[in-house]
């Protein structure tokens, strides 16, 4: 059994602020707002109307289910609904927006009571203790659970409960916490999203299915305060330790995270240049990213990569240099490979980048053909290519080819890069005419 932040938790964190609001009505009047386990006024036998609406940054509630568990009372014993009212709700729409109605149909076996109403997150301990078998009522647990001040203070990980077992016991238990079972995973500089995915599931993290999915989750990725429609880019390369069989989303939350505070280091280290980029080219956060994606598929040499990223920003800059065309490999074979929809040239790629790759005009990524920036980065940049972007080296150069030793001859002229290209990847073999 795996638990994850406490279903109801509050606070800025999105990986921890996964609460509905329900807003409750009996028979069309208002019976006012709860929030698990909370309660209303008195109520005859008929319909309950139950509305919910997502409040905050509910991270992972999209597409996700609720488990809603309502309960009578009569003189201050529970009893339950002729029928036992449980349902099952699916939560859908962005954050902040109402989503799906149902209603509970039940009749009271006095004359009146007191409604106790629980919403619990699938993945919440309060619904899995329940489907476990090891509490009866999942509303129940949850209020003994805050009668005791507890409710907030479950701790995250994996824990093997014997059954059967006492609220109490089950309580001290989660309070106390299981055992660590985080797992180190090092994300490297320059993967793409897939290749990330790879990486999380052959660590047993999650599978690379849900989190492609996740990850290019248009409605997911806004709910980060990102552009875009995945978080391509913004996956920091660093070491994680993330427990196993962990949701997609808290998988990536934490490089999310850790991309933004490296970002704003970054970018208060060098205002100047930012400021420059922001003058100059109109580039916003999103296109330095883009650029240092770039930088980081094109060297891994730390030390080159100021002046790659200058190469770049020369080419777009300089205004004899027309057209401004960046022609850097990775792009293509990023449109060809990841990128969706693939072009008729692109569908066959064979691992190598042809000629009828180079001239593809139908590849949105293809620098070669359509000029700036490609629509987004093509990879995930680390602190050097991201500093690199924002404080180049101030050099002229406009060209550069690989020397076949890990480095790169840079270049000011056609002539000079043509010499370059003849001697570094011809052997010495001219042109022909």
């Amino acid at each position: 059994m795996v638990f994850g932040p406490p279903a109801f938790a509050e606070g800025t964190d999105p990986a921890s602020a996964d609460w509905l609001t329900p807003a409750l009505t009996y028979d069309g009047s208002a019976l006012g707002n709860l929030r698990g386990g909370g309660r209303t006024g008195s109520a005859y036998g008929g319909n309950l109307h139950l509305k919910l609406t997502t409040h905050g940054e509910a991270l992972g509630w999209p597409g996700t289910s609720a488990f809603v568990d309502v309960l009578t009372i009569h003189g201050g014993r529970p009893s339950r609904f002729v029928g036992d009212a449980q349902g099952v709700s699916n939560i859908e729409g962005p954050t902040g927006t109402q989503v799906e109605e149902f209603w509970v149909q039940h009749n009271f076996k006095g004359s009146s009571g007191s409604l106790l109403l629980g919403i619990y997150d699938l993945n919440s301990e309060f619904y899995r203790l329940a489907a476990a078998g090891l509490i009866d009522r999942a509303v129940i647990f949850r209020l003994y659970a805050g009668q005791r001040g507890v409710a907030g203070r479950f701790k995250a990980g994996r824990y093997e409960i014997a059954a059967p077992a006492t609220p109490r016991q089950i309580l001290e238990t989660l309070v106390k916490g299981a055992a660590d079972e985080l797992v180190a995973v090092t994300i490297p500089e320059g993967k793409n999203l897939v290749e990330i995915a790879e990486i999380l599931e052959a660590a047993g993290i999650a599978g690379k299915a849900e989190v492609i999915l996740r990850a290019t989750d248009a409605t997911f990725v806004a709910g980060l305060g990102l552009p875009g429609a995945s978080l391509e880019g913004y996956l920091f390369p660093d070491t994680y330790k993330l427990r196993p069989r962990t949701p997609a989303a808290r998988a990536l939350i934490p490089m999310v995270r850790r991309h933004r505070q490296v970002f704003d280091e970054l970018r208060a280290a060098h205002a100047k240049g930012v400021q420059d980029l922001r003058k100059t080219l109109s580039f916003d956060d999103a296109q330095i990213v883009t650029l240092a994606s770039i930088v980081e598929k094109e060297t891994g040499q730390p030390q080159e990569r100021p002046r790659i990223a200058q190469v770049f920003l020369n080419r777009l800059r300089f205004p004899t240099f027309k057209p401004k065309l960046l022609q850097t490999d990775p792009t293509i074979t990023y449109g060809c490979t990841i990128g969706q929809p693939r072009s008729s040239a692109c569908l066959k790629w064979d691992g190598r980048i042809r000629r009828i790759q180079l001239e593809d005009r139908e590849n949105p990524y293809n620098t070669y053909t359509h000029e700036g920036l490609p629509p987004g980065p093509i990879a995930n940049p680390g602190r050097a290519a991201l500093e690199a972007v924002m404080a180049p080296d101030h050099t002229p150069y406009l060209y550069f080819v690989s020397k076949n030793d890990g480095t790169h001859y840079f270049s000011k002229t056609v002539a000079e890069h043509t010499a370059a290209v003849v001697k570094y990847q011809r052997g010495g073999k001219a042109f022909g005419p």
